[in-house]
C-alpha cells in the first residue's frame, strides 16, 4: 500500500484525481489550524535559546535524520552546545525521557537512538516536542541551540530557523494529502508570514542526487566500513565474497540495497521492511551461512537480537554553502557565533 501511494503521488493520474476533493478539505483544515495559532487561539511556546526545526512538507522519509546529525556535528565543531528533541516516532511509550546509551530503542525510537549514538549530544523525546525541549533545557541548562528532528507542523514549539528537506521526489504531484504527498501547500510555505509565528521556511536542502527545484545540494554515500554490535569496524571491501542478506526498515529500502550493490557486494536476498520496523517479530534466517547487513538506523534495534549483524553508516554531507547560509541565519539569533572549524559527518 505504501509503495502504491508513493507511485500515485508522483503524478496527477486517475487515483490522485479521485482523492483530490479530500485533499481540498485537508487544505482547509491545514490553513484553519495555522490561522488559530496566528490568532493566538492555540498556544505556542518560545524557548530561551534558538530552535532549529528540520523537517519536510512531504509524507515519508526524505533525509531529516542525517541532516539533524550533520547540523549537530557542525554546531559542535563551531564550539556550540547543541541538544536534540524528537517525538520518537514508532516507540513503545509516549512519556518524556532522555535518550541515554543504555536506553532501549524501543522506548526512545530508532532515529533518536541513532542521533544520540552519532553525536553524543543530549537527546530528549516526548509526545509533544515542546515538552521535550523544556526537559532538555532543565536537564542541560548550558544548551545553546535546540535542533528539532521533524516538526515543521508542530506549531506548539516556536522556531527560529526552519529547514525543509526533500529527496528525489521533490514535491511529487504538488497536491496535498491524500491526493499527493504534501502535508501543507508548497511553495506557499516558503513565504514569510505563512507560519504560525510569522515565520517561513528559511533553507531548502535536497538529499537526492538530482534536486527537483532550487535549494542547497548534498551528497550521501555509504561509509567504507560496517559496524558490529560492539562498535568495531569491518571494511566493506572485505565482504565482497560474502553471501549477504540485506535488510532495510527505512522509507526507501531499495536505495540502500542499490548502494550496497554499487560497492560490489553480493546480496543473496534483500528484505524490505516497514519504516521504523521494531524487529520484535523478525525471524532469524534458517540458512546460517548468510551474514545480515542493514542500515545503521536498523542496527540500533537489530543488534540486541542479532549480535552478529553488520550495520553500514551513511556519510551525509550538505554542501558548504548550506552551512554558510545556516551560520548567517544563526548569527542573528545567537551572538557571537564561534568561528567554525569544519564539520563532521555521520
Amino acid at each position: 500500500m505504501e509503495t502504491l501511494l508513493q507511485r500515485t503521488w508522483l503524478r496527477r493520474g486517475p487515483a490522485a484525481r479521485l482523492l483530490w476533493p479530500v485533499a481540498l478539505l485537508f487544505g482547509v483544515l491545514v490553513r484553519l489550524r495555522r490561522a488559530l495559532y496566528q490568532a493566538n487561539l492555540l498556544h505556542s511556546d518560545k524557548m530561551p535559546v534558538p530552535v532549529v526545526v528540520v523537517g519536510n512538507v512531504v509524507a515519508g522519509g526524505a533525509g531529516k535524520t542525517p541532516t539533524v546529525i550533520a547540523l549537530v556535528q557542525h554546531l559542535q565543531a563551531a564550539g556550540l552546545r547543541a541538544g536534540v528533541v524528537s517525538r520518537g516516532y514508532g516507540r513503545s511509550s509516549d512519556d518524556c525521557l532522555e535518550v541515554l546509551p543504555e536506553t532501549s530503542p524501543q522506548h526512545s525510537g530508532d532515529e533518536p537512538a541513532l542521533i544520540r549514538r552519532a553525536t553524543q549530544a543530549p537527546v530528549f523525546v516526548a509526545a509533544r516536542r515542546v515538552d521535550a525541549a523544556r526537559a532538555l533545557l532543565a536537564a542541560h541548562p548550558s544548551t545553546q541551540v535546540i535542533v528539532c528532528d521533524d516538526g515543521l507542523q508542530h506549531y506548539a514549539l516556536q522556531r527560529d530557523i526552519e529547514i525543509a528537506v526533500f529527496d528525489e521526489r521533490g514535491a511529487g504531484n504538488g497536491w496535498l494529502l491524500p491526493a499527493g504527498p504534501l502535508r501543507e501547500p508548497w511553495p506557499e510555505r516558503l513565504q514569510r508570514g505563512v507560519g504560525p509565528d510569522g515565520h517561513g521556511i528559511d533553507l531548502v536542502l535536497h538529499t537526492g542526487a538530482v534536486p527537483a527545484f532550487g535549494g542547497f545540494r548534498s551528497t550521501r554515500r555509504l561509509a567504507d566500513h560496517a559496524l558490529r554490535a560492539d562498535g568495531s569496524r569491518v571494511a566493506l571491501d572485505s565482504l565482497a565474497g560474502t553471501a549477504l542478506i540485506a535488510l532495510a526498515g527505512i522509507a526507501r529500502p531499495q536505495a540502500f540495497f542499490g548502494m550496497l550493490q554499487a560497492q560490489g557486494l553480493n546480496l543473496a536476498e534483500t528484505r524490505s521492511l516497514p519504516d521504523h520496523y521494531d524487529f520484535d517479530s523478525y525471524p532469524r534466517p534458517s540458512d546460517m551461512g548468510y551474514t545480515l547487513i542493514c542500515t545503521e538506523k536498523d542496527g540500533v534495534k537489530l543488534f540486541s537480537r542479532q549480535t552478529d549483524a553488520l550495520a553500514v553508516p551513511l556519510v551525509f554531507e550538505p554542501e558548504p554553502a548550506f552551512f554558510a547560509a545556516f551560520d548567517a541565519l544563526l548569527a542573528h539569533r545567537l551572538s557571537p557565533l564561534p568561528s567554525s572549524h569544519g564539520h563532521q559527518t555521520a
